[in-house]
């Protein structure tokens, strides 16, 4: 695979057109961590109000993940990536032309929902390489997409500066975050008439049925709404942060209220994936004579092909919340931390901050890539856990007495453990179950999130250094956890999918070039 991955050919163009379209929606989606301080400054909000900022940030792409993985498995990420990059431009003007705390809180909430682009292109990559390309593959594409956000808080700050002229001198941060909403959806109009959803001849694969995740067995039924409670959890914290003093976007009425949205949304699910999993979960009746009602019901049993544990899909999860939940809390709150432990100016701080984005270029694709040549995803995965683990807890020693350049070795340490983390999940998840993938994807992605906003509420609530802690003690125990019971995916390392040839899943050479 690394031979053609400079070319711009069939499924290489694929890859390089989706991984920027994920590369724009991350420069957004972090455009506001880089000025943190000076909008703290000049809308003249609390460090608690900044740091709500960042939850919000976060909260949306949980709902938002799950509802775009449906989406996607539906109507292909062509579609969806496309409509997805357009509204970029949304949040980000809503963002650039905030006056107070409220404004910026419903701007951020909103850009969430672009945070969730990244569940499109796993869907799109897994369609043009085969499961023993995988891991590389998810890697280059989420790693190289993940670098946007060392793009937001390396260029961002520059280009608010070098533009201050046009605000009376003052960094232009409200014209940074514009732009880069702006070109996000051009990009999204280019990506909808350049790409397509699989190679020539190959028919996408839709899920039966659609408004949740269908289950082949009662027992992985009741993880996933157990699994759903978490998500949702997620969200009623957030509500609770809202209302604490110092914050005041919510009173506690309203709290109340959006706990009790928050729990008819998670009946909303539950009925749905009952819906979906009916068949399984009570049968179908029996064909009766004479009108008289059924008295006995067939339980939908599924091929061992069909098969998967949603426990499998739950310790994905669990991996997910330890290296991109972490991920996301600190690329949300290093550069304060360095500005502040280290006493720099904002800019400066933003650019060494940006180191940890700065190594998704390579650590993502790494994780992937030493997936699929270990010859397991299973001890890749635990492996790597444990490596975020004891970077993290490295970092909770850093201190205004150390040399920055060593903060800054020890902080890419942790960096890249938690990137290689997050190419060898997603390195596994398109193997679960193949037409799936969108939701399995929103699943695990959502969970990114729900580590990202319970990281950066401990974060709110103690410091840094209890950060670090938490995120490095969780970690460990989810190596424990991939060591005993992650199972190594049927097929990890095959030529193409079950059901489909070799020859489906290679791109005919035409396919596209003159377009």
């Amino acid at each position: 695979m690394l031979k053609g991955l400079f070319s711009f050919r069939d499924r290489y163009r694929i890859l390089h057109q989706t991984w920027f379209a994920f590369f724009l929606t991350f420069v957004c989606w972090f455009n506001f961590a880089p000025f943190a301080t000076t909008i703290g400054k000049e809308l003249d909000l609390a460090p608690e109000q900044i740091k709500t900022l960042g939850i919000c940030n976060l909260a949306l792409t949980i709902p938002a993940r799950l509802i775009i993985g449906m989406l996607l498995d539906r109507f292909g990420p062509r579609i969806t990536y496309s409509i997805l990059l357009m509204f970029a431009a949304v949040p980000c003007l809503a963002t650039a032309l905030s006056q107070d705390f409220n404004q910026l809180v419903i701007s951020r909430l909103l850009m969430g929902i672009v945070g969730s682009g990244f569940v499109v292109g796993i869907r799109m990559v897994a369609e043009w390489f085969p499961p023993k390309e995988m891991g590389s593959a998810q890697g280059i594409y989420g790693g190289w997409g993940n670098f946007g956000a060392f793009g937001a808080e390396f260029a961002l700050p520059m280009l608010a500066v070098a533009t201050s002229f046009l605000s009376g001198g003052a960094s232009n941060w409200r014209l940074a975050i514009a732009l880069t909403g702006i070109v996000a959806a051009i990009y999204g109009v280019i990506y909808y008439n350049s790409v397509q959803d699989t190679p020539t001849g190959k028919v996408y694969k839709k899920p039966k049925k659609n408004g949740a995740l269908e289950v082949t067995s009662i027992k992985s039924f009741w993880a996933m709404i157990l699994s759903n409670f978490g998500l949702i959890f997620a969200l009623g914290l957030l509500a609770w942060r809202l209302e604490q003093k110092n914050i005041h976007f919510l009173n506690l009425s309203q709290m109340y209220l959006v706990w009790v949205l928050l729990a008819g949304l998670f009946a909303y699910q539950t009925y749905k994936a009952y819906q979906v999993n009916k068949e399984l979960l009570i049968g179908t009746p029996l064909a009766t004579t004479g009108g008289t009602p059924a008295t006995q019901w067939l339980k939908k049993t599924y091929p061992l092909a069909q098969r998967y544990q949603f426990g499998q899909v739950a310790l994905l999860e669990f991996t997910y919340i330890t290296n991109f939940g972490s991920e996301l809390a600190a690329v949300s709150m290093l550069p304060a931390f360095f500005e502040k432990t280290f006493a720099l100016e904002h800019v400066l701080a933003s650019m060494i901050a940006a180191t940890y984005p700065f190594l998704n270029l390579i650590s993502r694709p790494s994780g992937g890539l030493i997936s699929d040549k270990l010859g397991s995803r299973k001890w890749t995965m635990t492996i790597v856990s444990a490596g975020i683990g004891v970077g993290y807890l490295m970092t909770h020693f850093i201190n205004s007495s150390w040399p920055i350049p060593l903060a800054i070795a020890v902080t890419m340490f942790a960096a890249y453990f938690a990137q290689a983390g997050c190419g060898a999940t997603y390195g596994i998840v398109p193997l679960i179950k193949k037409e799936a993938t969108g939701q399995i994807a929103g699943n695990v992605g959502a969970y990114g999130n729900f580590g990202g906003v319970v990281y950066l509420t401990i974060f709110s609530l103690t410091d840094a250094s209890t950060l670090f802690t938490t995120m490095g003690v969780a970690a460990l125990i989810c190596a424990f956890m991939c060591g005993f019971f992650l199972k190594e995916p049927k097929g990890s390392f095959a030529g193409a999918y079950e059901g489909e040839s070799s020859e489906t899943t290679a791109p005919p050479a035409p396919m596209l070039a003159e377009e």
